[in-house]
């Protein structure tokens, strides 16, 4: 927000523009990153912010000096979600067209602002949501849905704002930095359609799980019965202006700097490290497994993988990820993994992530739990709990996807780890 927003005398520079002194700001920030982000605003701006409202994370909100703040629930929308939806909705309709809406959007968005569209209710999008994760839904489908059964999502909250004029301030969770797909674009223009939204529930089998009045709120979509999201032709959306601010490749930057910085060389792999958590977790592992090196070395990769839930335990897509290489790294010396979210936030854990390396399964079984059988009941949290590798940051204040760091010394080689018993307790 620094970078975006300056101070020149009595005019802001908002993204390079300079703004007339006399311009009434208006303030919305919705995301994770929603609290430290108009923070900024506010000492950036002073007492040309006229007022705002900031929705995030439950356990997340912090007093402001201009902006009132609402917490709402998150991956699942609750109640408190529709409030915040329905005071974002008031907010935006109540302002005066001369005016600047600024807005500050970050990862969690479209759980933290669900206003169902008519004719559901916020049980229905609560159901659906929790469907399409546990199935592995990528979030370019989670939202493909979301956006067509919500009445801000898909920029319908651009269509019902009063200003002339907005700017959105993004950071962006999502690969590509798909303008429609960070919070489910509340002020983008929408490429999907309700065809699209019932194609991704068919592709991760979750019909049989989403509500009826979902379904046929989709098929109605489909046959033109309600009116589809505004596309990039639509003339209201030609006032607003997204900037991104960082992504997932600045986290990468920042992380090769860090390593750089202690003497290690970085390599970014990957930037767009996606699919089941458990394939890219052994992936990772066996190319770092495969190098021959002469110094360390720090592979990182960045991406958001899903977890297809098929048991009942507890754990997040970084801890998937982690618990699958330590299995694939088993025995092997000088290879450390570690898989965390940059929100701080893994799954419905209090965990950030999780280490790995080739000590881990032994650790756990010594430990009295099985690698193995926490992996077949997506139990990783269950198992790093126990073995000692998580890792817990609280919240970060920013949301920009998953980081994957994998440190590879030259000794790195397969063979018995001298102290390790040459039984397989866990097996």
């Amino acid at each position: 927000v620094e970078r975006a927003l300056c101070r020149e005398g009595e005019r802001l520079v908002l993204a390079g523009e300079r703004l007339d002194p006399g311009l009434r700001v208006r303030l919305l920030a919705v995301g994770k990153a929603a609290v430290p982000m108009a923070a900024a605003v506010e000492r950036l701006a002073g007492d040309r912010l006229a007022e705002g409202l900031v929705v995030t994370k439950a356990g997340q909100g912090a007093p402001l000096v201009r902006c009132a703040v609402q917490e709402a629930g998150h991956p699942v929308p609750d109640a408190r979600s529709e409030r915040a939806a329905r005071a974002a909705l008031a907010f935006a309709e109540r302002g005066r067209p001369g005016e600047l809406l600024l807005v500050l959007l970050s990862g969690g968005a479209s759980s933290l602002l669900a206003a169902p569209a008519e004719g559901l209710a916020l049980s229905d999008l609560a159901q659906t949501t929790r469907a399409l994760l546990e199935g592995g839904a990528a979030i370019e489908e989670l939202n493909a849905v979301r956006k067509h059964l919500s009445a801000v999502a898909g920029g319908r909250l651009a269509l019902r704002a009063a200003a002339r004029r907005i700017v959105v301030l993004a950071l962006s969770d999502v690969l590509g930095d798909r303008l429609d797909v960070i919070g489910s674009g509340p002020f983008a223009s929408d490429p999907t359609t309700y065809a699209d939204a019932l194609d991704a529930v068919a592709r991760r089998a979750a019909g049989a799980r989403i509500p009826s009045r979902v379904r046929a709120h989709l098929e109605a979509g489909r046959r033109g019965e309600r009116p589809e999201t505004p596309g990039e032709t639509d003339p209201v959306l030609q006032r607003v202006r997204h900037v991104i601010l960082a992504s997932n490749g600045t986290a990468l930057a920042a992380a090769a700097e860090a390593a750089r910085a202690r003497g290690t060389r970085a390599v970014v792999v990957t930037g767009a490290l996606r699919g089941e958590a458990r394939l890219a977790g052994r992936r990772l592992a066996a190319l770092g497994g495969a190098l021959r090196i002469e110094e360390p070395l720090c592979l990182l990769a960045g991406g958001e993988t899903v977890v297809t839930v098929r048991g009942s335990g507890r754990g997040g897509r970084c801890q998937e990820l982690a618990l699958a290489a330590a299995l694939a790294l088993e025995g092997r010396l000088g290879l450390t993994l570690l898989a965390a979210g940059t929100d701080g936030n893994d799954g419905p854990t209090d965990a950030a992530g999780a280490f790995a390396n080739g000590r881990t399964v032994r650790r756990g079984a010594e430990r009295g739990v099985s690698a193995h059988s926490a992996l077949e009941r997506n139990d990783a949290y269950g198992f790093f709990d126990v073995e000692g590798g998580l890792l817990r940051t609280g919240p970060t204040g920013t949301n920009v996807m998953d980081l994957v760091l994998l440190h590879v010394s030259p000794s790195s080689r397969r063979g018995r780890d001298p102290s390790r018993d040459t039984r397989a307790p866990d097996r």
